[in-house]
């Protein structure tokens, strides 16, 4: 369902990482075209990192208020802290960040959505694969999402991380087989191709799925999921302080 906030409702600002890859920046256009519709708000995308505008810039040119919705699965450094930063030296510090999407059902069940139209069968065990983090809550995070999803597709489902954190993504996946045998997935917990995805292809995984999101279809229940949270922390931010 869409929603019909009024014209002076506050723009969403759509943080995104950024990359150089060209497929990347399709898929935060799509995605914010996506969740324009989902939310009914006026979007603009801000990037944390690689790319501009940053997402202070992008919430002071949005004229009149924004809220930061940061397109992130896990509330890892750039949520935590180069957004807030960007902000700060835009002049933008009271601006509104929502939470990012961890925890969030509509992301684990488009996971869930990759790995069956992949051909993915119950039983079969599954890697979590998520980009990583430094921050250990991001970390956890992701485990949680694992657990989720191993529900959602009645197999057995282990994290593994692409970069900065242990397990690699080719551990889990040599330490699923060993276990379990048969055929190991990777399912990509990225919100958008890139060198992350690419890099998926050699983590011994016998099929990867697609990001969550692509340039020529992301996934609807992510942009209703970002919709979702602009309009809790608008809410948030129109009620009145306690006394």
């Amino acid at each position: 369902m869409t929603h019909r906030p009024p014209a002076a409702a506050p723009v969403l600002v759509l943080a995104v990482h950024g990359s150089r890859d060209p497929r990347a920046a399709a898929t935060a256009r799509a995605l914010a075209r996506a969740t324009a519709h989902a939310s009914g708000a006026r979007v603009r995308l801000g990037y944390a990192d690689i790319t501009g505008p940053d997402v202070g810039r992008a919430a002071a040119e949005a004229g009149g208020g924004a809220i930061v919705v940061p397109a992130f699965l896990a509330s890892g450094y750039h949520v935590r802290t180069d957004i807030p930063a960007q902000l700060a030296r835009a002049g933008c510090a009271e601006v509104p960040v929502a939470p990012a999407l961890d925890g969030e059902p509509r992301t684990v069940r488009a996971a869930a959505r990759r790995l069956r139209e992949a051909g993915h069968r119950p039983g079969e065990p599954v890697v979590l694969a998520a980009a990583g983090s430094s921050d250990p809550r991001a970390l956890a995070e992701a485990a949680t999402a694992a657990r989720a999803l191993s529900a959602l597709v009645a197999a057995p489902v282990e994290p593994g991380f692409i970069a900065t954190a242990a397990p690699t993504a080719a551990e889990a996946a040599a330490r699923l087989r060993r276990r379990h045998g048969g055929r190991v997935w990777a399912a990509s917990w990225l919100l958008a191709p890139g060198l992350f995805h690419t890099r998926l292809a050699g983590c011994g995984a016998d099929a990867v799925t697609a990001p969550l999101c692509t340039p020529e279809r992301p996934d609807p229940g992510i942009a209703e999921a970002l919709a979702l949270r602009y309009h809790r922390a608008r809410l948030a931010r129109a009620a009145p302080a306690p006394c």
